[in-house]
Parts: structure tokens; C-alpha cells; sequence
């Protein structure tokens, strides 16, 4: 794995940007980072572009189940797509630097937009397993920000981000509309990353519930933040793939949350290309 930091991250995404560029045919203009249960609308895009990560110089390996490790592009309709199968979580070891680097790719290849999805754990008592959360506001509970250290540039100047408004109105409408039109359970709330891996304990749970997290999970913050400072529209979706520590009689595993991501997939799939043909 290539170690870099905050600062030469860039270039090496540039590098890895490029090289991509040889590859592929289309330009995109909107990405989407796709967690559990969310990998099959790579497979769903038209005339869809796989590149592996492996056969990308400086791209680092996926080491998580559930995570192929590929960039895939095509389109839908007319728009230019491109889908990354498999993020880098800091609970891995992975720095900041590694977390953003295939946001940073996207941005390099064009695209100025990036909807990013994660299968989360439920807090608020109106979630059920199988429900969406879109984004309105988030928590970040891990202690780390891909903004630390990093140096301005003439290009992103500012260093103090506003996060008023991190995940685009427009963007939540279209997505609650669409989950509307296919009879998709959809809530708005506030997601808390955490740093993992170890799951929370019931404790925390009540803790993080009195902090105002509807969800939690242990990605999507950091790429949020790190998506802000370049000026690209976000929007995220997380999918409730079970209830949080204490809210149910049932232990958690990761297994588990594979297996009921991957048994919404289609549904999931579907959902995501209607919400792509209109994310500009």
C-alpha cells in the first residue's frame, strides 16, 4: 500500500485519475460510493467499465467483506457514472488520506457530485430493518477529520469548511421521491460515524440516541467532509440493516449485515438507478 498524507494525496489520486482516463469512454459527472448491499448497481449501469483496483499503481487493496474493490463506469440515460465498489475505513488502520482517496479519484475524473451509501445500525424507534435513511445532518463520533493538516491551495483555499448544510436539499428531495414511487420505507435523520470495528455497546447506543443519532455506522462522515471541502453536491443513504446494541434481543454480526444487504440488493439497485437518472 502506498503511504501518503492529506497534502500528496491529490497527486496521487490525479496519478491513479489518469491512468484511469486511458481505460474508459465515458466522462462522469456524478459518483456513488456504494456500501453493503449497494454493489449491484454497478453491474446495472449501460455499457458498464470495470477497473480493478489491482491494476491501478498506487490503488490500495480492500480488506473488508462486502467491498470488491473496483471502479465501475457507465451511464444511465445520458449521464456519465461512476460507481466505487469498495471504501477504505479508517477502523482498517487506513489514514484520512486513504478514506478520501477514491472521492478524490471522482473529482479528478469530473465528477461534481457523489451520493454516498453505507448500511447502518438503527436508533430511532420509528426505523424498521429494511428501512432508508437519507441524510439531513450528521455526527461525527470518530475523533478524526480528512481536513487536518492539510495545507491551502490556490485551488481549495479555504480550510475552515462550512458544514451548515453538508447533504444538498435537492438531492434529499429526489431520493425521498423516488423511494416514494417505488414503496421504498424512507426517513430523513442524522447519521453518527464511529470508528469501529468493534460494535457499540447498549450504553452508547442510549448515549449516542440522547446525541440526536437517528443511525450508525462506521463510514460516509469523513468522505462527507472531505467531499464539502472540494465543492461537490452529497447526498447519502444508509440502509438499516439492523437495530443498534440493546434494541433488540439479537448479538450483532457482520454476517449478519451482509446477509440482509445483500437480500435488498435488487431493490436497492433499482432505487439507486432511478435516483442517478435525475442526481446532477
Amino acid at each position: 500500500m502506498q503511504n501518503f498524507g492529506i497534502n500528496e494525496m491529490p497527486q496521487a489520486a490525479k496519478k491513479i485519475a489518469d491512468d484511469i482516463r486511458k481505460r474508459i469512454s465515458v466522462s462522469p459527472r456524478v459518483g456513488v460510493i456504494l456500501g453493503s448491499g449497494w454493489g449491484g448497481i454497478a453491474s446495472a449501469l449501460d455499457n458498464p467499465c470495470r477497473v480493478p483496483y489491482s491494476e491501478l499503481d498506487g490503488m490500495p487493496a480492500c480488506g473488508v467483506a462486502g467491498h470488491a474493490g473496483n471502479f465501475v463506469f457507465g451511464k444511465i440515460g445520458n449521464i456519465g457514472v461512476a460507481a466505487v465498489q469498495g471504501r477504505f475505513h479508517l477502523y482498517e488502520g487506513k489514514s484520512e488520506a486513504h478514506a478520501v482517496l477514491p472521492l478524490r479519484i471522482l473529482f479528478e475524473l469530473g465528477a461534481r457530485t457523489v451520493i454516498l451509501t453505507n448500511a447502518a445500525g438503527g436508533l430511532n424507534p420509528n426505523f424498521s430493518i429494511g428501512d432508508l435513511m437519507i441524510l439531513d445532518d450528521h455526527i461525527n463520533f470518530t475523533c478524526r477529520n480528512p481536513l487536518i493538516g492539510l495545507q491551502p491551495t490556490p485551488e481549495f483555499p479555504e480550510r475552515f469548511v462550512d458544514m451548515t448544510e453538508v447533504y444538498d436539499k435537492s438531492l434529499r428531495e429526489i431520493i425521498f421521491e423516488e423511494c416514494g414511487k417505488l414503496s421504498v420505507p424512507a426517513h430523513f435523520g442524522t447519521y453518527m460515524q464511529v470508528l469501529g470495528p468493534s460494535y457499540e455497546t447498549p450504553a452508547e447506543i442510549r448515549a449516542f440516541r440522547t446525541l440526536g443519532a437517528d443511525a450508525v455506522g462506521m463510514s460516509t462522515v469523513v468522505e462527507a467532509i472531505y467531499a464539502r471541502y472540494l465543492g461537490m453536491k452529497v447526498a447519502a443513504i444508509s440502509n438499516i440493516t439492523n437495530l443498534a446494541a440493546g434494541l433488540s434481543a439479537e448479538k450483532l454480526a457482520h454476517a449478519d449485515v451482509l446477509q440482509e444487504s445483500n437480500r435488498r440488493e435488487p431493490a436497492l439497485t433499482k432505487l439507486m438507478r432511478a435516483i442517478l437518472a435525475r442526481a446532477q
